[in-house]
Parts: structure tokens; C-alpha cells; sequence
């Protein structure tokens, strides 16, 4: 309940900003209810005062007739004024809840991205805003349209004639308690349904990004098994849903319907009345439609409702999601030294990954960083980058502390090459800026430096050639050295590369390495890396082995000894790689 609640209130927020046209929407709707409530009272004048009677008067039975085409007319126009409004809300809502979602998500720290799939999160983003449109469109309009004339046909049963009113609402407990009864019986089966929805998602979307593994390795079938099982089990669980449907919508209440009219017309055979009314008898027998029909519209919304709910549940929970901490302070950077102390990390507290690593790098310099998987590489890497925060010690940019210093300054001093370049499918340009308002000439002045410019000219359209969809007209080469250049272009004074020629060709390493000679003296370089040629010329190299400092120093001074971490390493790649660096 406590969950709903939370959901409701983020439903509430988002229409807030649209309150006023909501207002004018529930007006609307409760002018249609009113305006088909009068139907039957005209109806019932007609039979009544001229048709019962005899004295048939033609102007004035026109008249009514009119009134009851005009009362019908009238209320479907302002259903549609309705609908468009509630149309409009609704994207509107929707609009900033995606929004919301999606600048929270890019503000999450990457622990969370390590423990949650990604195709649920686009399922969040995607499906779970989508349902919440039906919500406000479908649900909400429905539910505000059948209340609207509820009341309508309650206070024309109270003008009419009060006790058949009160022997009307003296059974809606019985269809009030058929709605709680559906609710309770059907709420697990569709919060089951919408999390397998979400997980058919995510594994269609890992299936098709990993394609090429799966057709390579054999493991089709097994992929094949997985979804059939989650699909099978998303099947029943519909059908539980539309059980529960049957069941408890259409056959209950159409009984309760019944019953109301039996009731009404056996009140006309106890109940005094003045005369033969039968036009009384035809308005309450209009109206017992007007109240269990808005009832049976509500309550077959109410799967609907509670996959909207849930669909708000999950985005709320998201949204909850504690954020990436802002720094502390607002220092800047006074160089690119960088000076790591005592540091002590794990993912777990139990399990840690680096100890007590002390470790300075003089600004300008080139530090290779190697050792074994799992030496604590990668997460020297992050803690570097402000993914995650030491559980002690102290790690200090151009004499600042990592976390006082800005997200501009941070941003501004250091560059990342990632191992798997991301690119989006957008110009050789676009990629190259990534939004930072760079001028042309810090453009192509970065390609240059990494030994792209004079491809990229080559192109159709120069730099504003489109290339496709992760990079598709480029190479596996080209694409990290447009990873390097994206990572120039900002001027960094602190570069780091995490493994950026693991998956590149000789020449390109080539390339890549005498782009970090140029930036010799200018640019302190941390480069980790699995392909040792890489950081043969470095300055120093530190030895990472069970998340401690095992060795350091240059290239020759690591290779003399003779039990060293570092020379198996080079040895064995020299053995893997023949014609490789000697």
C-alpha cells in the first residue's frame, strides 16, 4: 500500500503543471454527466404528462424530443473536448516523466549500472511511461466519465422519487464489494505480468546485442530455452488476469444489474404511487443502466489501473535511486600531478580489491599500469574516475582531493579512452564534441592528433559525414582513435586509457602510441594496459598483483628481473604474438 501511495503521489506530480486544464476537463465531463442524466427525466415527462394522458401535445412533445436529441448531442461534444484535453495531459505527463527518468538515470552512479540490466532499465523509460499514458487517457477518463454520471443519474433518481433511490444504493455495496473481491484476486497476477513483460525485454534486447556470440558459440538454443520459459510463464499469468475478468466483471455485476431492476420494478407493485407511472418506471430502469454500466466500465479498468501502478511503482523506485554524491567543494585542479595515499577499496566489504596503494605521478608523465585480471586495474580506473569512493585514503588531482573538486573542473582535466569506444550515429564532428560546444579548429586539431584528420577528410561530407550507427563506416581501429581524439579535444590535462589497444591492430597501436609521445611533458598519461608494446616507453609502470604495488619502474629496469610479474607478462605475450616487440 505504502507503494501505491508513492506511485499515486508521482502520478499527481506530474500532471500538476496541467492542473488548471484538468480542472476544466472534470467540468466538462461532470456537464456531460448532468446534461445525460436529463434524458430520461424528458423521457419520463413525455410518457407520463402527454402520452399516458392522451392530450397529445405535438409542439411540446417535439420540444422534449428535441431536448433529448440537443441533451445527447451536447454531451458527446463535450466528451470529445474532454478527450482531446485528457489527451494532451497525458503526453504531457508523460513528457516529463521521461524526462525526469532519464536525466536520473544519467545521474546514477555506474554501481548501479553493474547490478541491473539494461533492457529493463529502456523498459522502464519506454514501456512503463507508454502504460502510464493509457493511464491518464484510458483509465482516468474512463473513470472520470463514469462518475460523472453516477452523479448525474443518483441526484435525477433523488429528484424523481428518493426511495426508489434508496433501494437502488442499497445493493451498490454488493457491487462495491465485487470490485474488492476482483482487485484481491487479480493484483499479484498482474504485477507478475508486467515484471515478466519486462523481462522478455531485457532478453530480447541481450539476445540481439549478443547475436554474433550466440550464433557463434552454439548457444541459440539455449537462448531460445530461457525466453520460451519466461514466455510460457508470462502466458499463464495472463491467463490467471482474464480469469479473473471473466469471472468477476461482466456475469457479476450484468447479476447485480438485474437484481436493481427487479428490485425497482417489484417497488412499483408495493409502493404507493400516484397513479400509473410507467415513464417513472422507464427513467429508474434508464438510470439502474447509467449506475452499473459506469460501475462495469471503472472495474474493467482496474487491470489496467494496476498495471499503471505498477508501471509507476517501478519508476518511482527508480527515481529513488540514490544519485551519484555532488563534490564536496568546488576546488579546481593546479596541474595534472596525480598523488594516490593508503588507498583501500572493495566492492564488498569483506572482499577488497586494492590495499594500502601509494602512488604519485608527476604531471606530464607516462605511467603504464599492467598486471593479472582481477590485480584491481579497472578499479583503480573507477576510483579515478569518481564511479565509486575509496573506503579509505586520499586521492588528489593537481593538489586537490578527488571529491572537492567540481564536476566542471574534474570534467574539464580529465580525458577518458575507454576500451569499447561509444559513438553515437551522428557525424565524425558530433562524435568528436559530444556536445561541448568545441571550437573547429580544437576539432580537428584532436583528430590530427590522433592520426584520424586525414580519413575523416577523406569522406563524403568531410567531419559532418554521418557514420551510422555505432560507428558503422569505421573500422575497429578507426573507431578508438576517434575515441582518442574525443578525448583530446577537451584539452585535458590528465589522460586516461583503459586498455584502448586491446582490440586494435598493430598499426594502429602504432598510432595510438605515438599520439601519447606527442603528448609528452604536456598531458600526464595513466595508461592500463593488456598489449605491454603499449606502455613499453612509459615513463614508469606499476605493477598491480592483488590489489597492491608488486613492482615499479621503467620497461628496462622491470625487465632485469628475473622473477619479475612484469617480464613472464612480456615473455608470454612475445611467445603469443611472434614479430611483437622485442
Amino acid at each position: 500500500m505504502k507503494a501505491d501511495r508513492r506511485a499515486l503521489r508521482l502520478l499527481i506530480r506530474a500532471i500538476a503543471p496541467d492542473r488548471a486544464s484538468f480542472g476544466w476537463t472534470l467540468t466538462f465531463l461532470l456537464g456531460a454527466g448532468l446534461l445525460e442524466a436529463l434524458g430520461p427525466l424528458l423521457g419520463k415527462t413525455l410518457i407520463d404528462d402527454h402520452l399516458m394522458t392522451g392530450d397529445v401535445d405535438t409542439r411540446v412533445a417535439a420540444m422534449l424530443l428535441a431536448g433529448l436529441v440537443l441533451a445527447g448531442w451536447s454531451a458527446a461534444i463535450l466528451r470529445y473536448f474532454t478527450l482531446i484535453r485528457m489527451s494532451r495531459i497525458a503526453m504531457h505527463a508523460v513528457l516529463r516523466l521521461r524526462q525526469w527518468v532519464h536525466a536520473h538515470v544519467l545521474n546514477l552512479p555506474m554501481a548501479y549500472f553493474d547490478q541491473h540490466n539494461s533492457g529493463q532499465l529502456v523498459s522502464r523509460i519506454t514501456n512503463d511511461t507508454e502504460q502510464i499514458r493509457r493511464l491518464y487517457v484510458q483509465v482516468l477518463f474512463e473513470v472520470m466519465q463514469g462518475l460523472a454520471v453516477l452523479i448525474g443519474a443518483v441526484v435525477a433518481m433523488a429528484w424523481l422519487d428518493w426511495r426508489l433511490m434508496l433501494i437502488v444504493l442499497a445493493l451498490l455495496p454488493i457491487m462495491v464489494g465485487i470490485i474488492w473481491l476482483y482487485r484481491r484476486l487479480s493484483s499479484a497476477a498482474v504485477a507478475r505480468t508486467r515484471q515478466l513483460r519486462s523481462e522478455i525485454n531485457a532478453q530480447m534486447a541481450e539476445s540481439i546485442a549478443g547475436m554474433a556470440v550466440l550464433q557463434a558459440s552454439r548457444a541459440s538454443a539455449r537462448a531460445t530455452g530461457r525466453f520460451t520459459d519466461t514466455n510460457s510463464a508470462y502466458y499463464n499469468s495472463r491467463v490467471r488476469e482474464v480469469r479473473a475478468n471473466a469471472w468477476m466483471l461482466r456475469p457479476a455485476l450484468d447479476l447485480v444489474s438485474l437484481l436493481l431492476i427487479v428490485a425497482a420494478v417489484g417497488a412499483f407493485g408495493t409502493l404507493p404511487f400516484d397513479g400509473i407511472q410507467i415513464g417513472l418506471l422507464y427513467a429508474f430502469i434508464s438510470y439502474i443502466e447509467r449506475v452499473v454500466e459506469p460501475l462495469i466500465q471503472i472495474t474493467q479498468q482496474f487491470s489496467m489501473l494496476q498495471q499503471s501502478l505498477a508501471s509507476a511503482t517501478r519508476l518511482d523506485q527508480l527515481l529513488e535511486q540514490p544519485q551519484q554524491e555532488a563534490p564536496d567543494g568546488q576546488a579546481r585542479p593546479a596541474g595534472g600531478d596525480v598523488r594516490i595515499e593508503a588507498l583501500n577499496f572493495g566492492y564488498q566489504p569483506d572482499a577488497p580489491v586494492l590495499r594500502d596503494l601509494n602512488l604519485h605521478v608527476e604531471a606530464g608523465s607516462f605511467v603504464g599500469i599492467v598486471g593479472h585480471t582481477g590485480a584491481g586495474k579497472s578499479s583503480l580506473l573507477s576510483l579515478l574516475l569518481r564511479f565509486y569512493r575509496a573506503d579509505s585514503g586520499r586521492i588528489a588531482i593537481g593538489g586537490a582531493p578527488l571529491e572537492s573538486i567540481d564536476d566542471d573542473g574534474f570534467h574539464e582535466n580529465i580525458g577518458l579512452v575507454p576500451q569499447e569506444p561509444f559513438l553515437l550515429a551522428a557525424s565524425a564532428r558530433d562524435n568528436i564534441d559530444m556536445g561541448r560546444g568545441l571550437s573547429r579548429q580544437s576539432i580537428e586539431e584532436a583528430a590530427r592528433q590522433a592520426g584520424l584528420d586525414a580519413y575523416l577528410r577523406s569522406l563524403p561530407d568531410g567531419y559532418d559525414t554521418t557514420l551510422g550507427e555505432g560507428g558503422a563506416r569505421l573500422s575497429a581501429g578507426q573507431k578508438q582513435l576517434l575515441a582518442v581524439a574525443r578525448a583530446l579535444a577537451g584539452q585535458p590535462q590528465i589522460l586516461l586509457l583503459d586498455e584502448a589497444t586491446s582490440r586494435v591492430d598493430s598499426a594502429t597501436e602504432q598510432t595510438i602510441a605515438r599520439a601519447i609521445a606527442a603528448l609528452h611533458g604536456q598531458v600526464t598519461v595513466m595508461a592500463i594496459a593488456h598489449r605491454l608494446s603499449t606502455i613499453r616507453h612509459a615513463d614508469n609502470i606499476v605493477v598491480l598483483n592483488h590489489g597492491q604495488i608488486a613492482e615499479r619502474g621503467t620497461h628496462q629496469q622491470l625487465m632485469r628481473l628475473d622473477a619479475g610479474i612484469y617480464r613472464r607478462l612480456y615473455e608470454l605475450q612475445r611467445i603469443e604474438r611472434p614479430g611483437g616487440p622485442a
